[in-house]
């Protein structure tokens, strides 16, 4: 092993992991994949859920330029709901509970029929890099550059990038109550060191938490106590290549905690290791564990849980709404205490973990480090939260690993192009305080950023790199070709005086009625993807329009570079935080650095002006 040389290493088997081995193999790259146990490859730590607000709308960004996510959710999904239909299609966000073990099967047995992948059992201590003076690249990159990997083993295994894609595993701890016991996921293993080899070459590293609720014993459960909570019918896919979903659909549930529970809670607070300090990293806001929320919602009576099934075979029940690291008993009473739950028997208790990351304004917007050339990070290691977070981070970070070793320029997603896009620019200009969860409200262009347009938006951007193979680049150019023939017969076949496509764009009219009665739109009856955009193009077109024209106004700003190396110290009268954080920063853009935390207009007025005077 110790001879083998392979394009691109990839370390650690999640979301983050499998789409960056995916991205980078399918590219042609010789790629090792390097983690613990080759069997929990693409095993879901936490919820056994994909997609949500925001986050729905990124794996349908991920299977547009290729990606694995949507495939493989939408051959292992047991329950599809569209979130958000009440609002306007801006947000409505699709979301599917899967089986748990099956789609990790269907990760690891797509990854295994990977011609240019080979996978590697094994933990890594160290990132091996060349000192700058010793690279002999002759460029102006006066980085250090990546050599490859040492394993625990004491093996070495050479490479010309490396992803790390680590985790919650990174010198990881887990807490349930005063218990504490090294690992970064139930039964598994902690990274332990390699923390000191990315100290090692310069990095600052942090700490963050996250935590996962109970799991219960579906047979001892009382659902006569519990509200129904069905899938949509028919359920929409998260992959465009999916014509429909086949499999069998199962129902959620929902119950609530009460008064018994929130005292339970605050009687205990001081065994809470987020409360008693055991635990100082900052954990996910938005997903706050019970205590978090008993404490800081003292007002609210109950607060919503949902119980959600981990496969159609399994007697594991997800209890989604208690996140928590209490003590075991305390679980136990407070699981005892709700409704339909009295008699539920506790297969896995929760537990709260805390572990390194590596703060997000040492990378830049291709997600490699800023301090080691061809070291990139994805995942939970640049501070964010959720497994949609990290696969699209890995597919970017895969994709600008492949081309790094390939010698061809690497990639970005811009704002106004992606979710991904919004996700990296805040990561690499704003940095995180606590786990980054995405959501709608982060885009400032959400209206283009739709899930049903993420094929418009990005399938081209995936056929350039060469992830869209032909059978996709395909049935992109068919859709397409349909969609615009289906706009042309709106436009022209008129019924009682008006065309229809005049008729669309009132308010309540939603065009079922035509697409069943006019012969011209026969067609187009079955293709409800095609339908639903077609109707959001008519209905929304004034504010389309205009967020494309901000966009454009956007790009102006945005598409200014800013020379490598550029001396922010050398603007008159700059703030002297501006130009702190300009220089940690480093940004490439005007638009980026406006964006990046602390900055005020009046400094990016500064920066244009001295921009001009070169």
């Amino acid at each position: 092993m110790s001879a083998t040389r392979f394009d691109v290493i990839v370390i650690g088997g999640g979301h983050a992991g499998a789409e960056a081995a995916w991205a980078a193999a399918r590219l042609g790259a010789k790629t090792a994949m390097i983690t613990f146990q080759r069997d929990a490859i693409g095993r879901m730590s936490c919820n056994p859920a994909i997609g949500g607000i925001g986050k729905g709308q990124m794996v349908r960004e991920i299977d547009a330029l290729g990606g694995l996510m949507g495939i493989v959710t939408d051959e292992t999904g047991i329950q599809f709901r569209m979130l958000n239909r009440r609002k306007g299609p801006a947000v409505w966000a699709p979301r599917a509970q899967s089986d748990r073990d099956l789609y990790a099967h269907a990760v690891q047995r797509r990854l295994a029929n990977l011609a240019n992948l080979t996978m590697i059992e094994a933990g890594v201590d160290e990132i091996l890099a060349n000192p700058p003076a010793e690279g002999g690249r002759g460029d102006s990159d006066q980085r250090a550059a990546v050599t490859g990997v040492r394993l625990s083993d004491g093996r070495e295994i050479s490479a010309g990038a490396v992803v790390i894609t680590s985790g919650t595993f990174l010198h990881a701890l887990m807490h349930c109550g005063e218990e504490k016991s090294p690992g970064g996921r139930f039964g598994e293993s902690a990274a332990i060191g390699l923390s000191a080899s990315l100290a090692k070459l310069g990095l600052r590293l942090g700490r963050l938490k996250t935590g996962t609720p109970p799991r219960l014993d579906r047979t001892t459960i009382d659902y006569a106590e519990l509200a129904e909570q069905p899938g949509d019918d028919p359920p929409a896919p998260f992959s465009f290549l999916t014509e429909r979903i086949r499999q069998r659909q199962i129902c959620c549930w929902i119950t609530y905690t009460n008064a018994r529970v929130h005292d339970l809670i605050r009687a205990n607070l001081h065994r809470a290791p987020m409360f008693s300090g055991q635990i100082q990293a900052q954990g996910p806001r938005y997903c706050p564990s019970i205590e978090d929320k008993v404490v800081r919602f003292a007002d609210k009576q109950e607060h919503q849980i949902f119980l959600e099934p981990e496969g159609y075979d399994s007697d594991r029940v997800y209890v989604n709404g208690i996140s928590t690291s209490l003590p075991r008993d305390v679980q136990a009473d407070i699981v005892a205490s709700i409704a339909g739950l009295q008699r539920a028997r506790i297969l896995q208790w929760g537990y709260a973990v805390e572990y390194d990351f590596v703060p997000p304004d040492q990378i830049d917007a291709t997600l490699m480090t800023r301090a080691v050339r061809g070291l990139f990070l994805a995942g939970q290691i640049n501070g964010t939260s959720g497994y949609e977070e990290a696969a699209g981070q890995g597919i970017v970070a895969g994709i600008n690993a492949s081309r790094l070793v390939a010698g061809t320029a690497l990639i970005t997603l811009g704002r106004d192009e992606a979710y991904i896009g919004v996700m990296v620019d805040d990561l690499v200009t704003r940095g995180v305080v606590e786990p980054y969860r995405m959501f709608t409200s982060r885009a400032e262009h959400r209206l283009h950023l739709r899930y049903d347009n993420a094929d418009a938006r990005l399938t081209p951007i995936g056929r350039a790199v060469g992830l869209v193979d032909d059978d996709r680049w395909a049935r992109f150019e068919q859709k397409r070709g349909r969609a615009a023939r289906l706009a042309q017969v709106l436009e022209s076949t008129r019924h009682e005086g008006r065309t229809i496509h005049e008729w669309l764009r009132r308010p309540e009219e939603d065009g079922e009625r035509f697409f069943e009665s006019v012969p011209a739109l026969a067609e187009f009856r079955d293709q409800a993807d095609i339908r639903g955009s077609a109707l959001v193009a008519i209905k929304y077109a004034g504010y389309i329009d205009r967020q494309h024209r901000a966009i454009e106004q956007f790009r102006t700003l945005e598409d200014r570079p800013i020379p490598h190396g550029f001396d922010f110290h050398a603007i008159p009268q700059l703030r002297r935080e501006a130009v702190d954080r300009w220089s940690v920063v480093c940004p490439t853009t005007v638009g980026q650095a406006a964006r990046v935390s602390g900055i005020h207009p009046t400094d990016v007025s500064l920066l244009l002006v001295c921009l001009a005077a070169q």
